[in-house]
């Protein structure tokens, strides 16, 4: 898995979508709004259970993308997974590039949006990717006691919300 960090000008959505590069037929590619992220390892956790969901013929979308994408909301409804994708506005965007030709698909999305790079694939903790603290624990519905009573943080809440997608199907 590649991630790529940039900013996106989005004048409408399908449209941005549709011209996202797709790295091929093995590879998926699938944009998110970077202030819904809770860092590399939600990401990473998210491709592994869709992954993980298609090899055993378990996945919810017929399209790997989509399916990372209800992974990383933590939800099957691709509705209420969109919430995590790119709206229309500038804004920063992170870019899971999975499966295939990985180098040469995350080459193309740094062309496509501005201010682009390549997320190193070890980040020392208080780099990278990085959401915005409250719009992650409005989506994700974590509370105060929730938070405090968790060894992992919020970022390790948002990990065994991407886990429990497996039970609840």
């Amino acid at each position: 898995m590649k991630l790529v960090a940039g900013t996106a000008a989005v004048e409408d959505v399908e449209a941005f979508v549709a011209a996202l590069p797709d790295g091929g037929h093995e590879t998926a590619v699938q944009a998110f709004d970077a202030d819904y992220v809770a860092g590399r390892e939600h990401l990473a956790s998210a491709v592994e259970h869709a992954d993980r969901a298609f090899d055993r013929g378990e996945n919810v979308a017929n399209d790997r993308a989509v399916e990372i994408l209800l992974y990383a909301a933590g939800r099957r409804q691709i509705r209420e997974a969109l919430a995590m994708g790119v709206a229309e506005g500038k804004q920063e965007v992170v870019v899971v590039v999975a499966g295939g030709d990985e180098v040469d698909a995350a080459a193309a999305v740094v062309a496509f949006l501005d201010d682009a790079a390549v997320l190193p694939a070890v980040e020392p903790p208080e780099a990278g990717v990085h959401g915005d603290r409250e719009t992650i624990r409005e989506f994700f519905d974590v509370g105060d006691a929730e938070l405090d009573a968790a060894a992992g943080g919020l970022a390790g809440i948002v990990r065994e919300r991407v886990a429990l997608l497996d039970v609840e199907k």
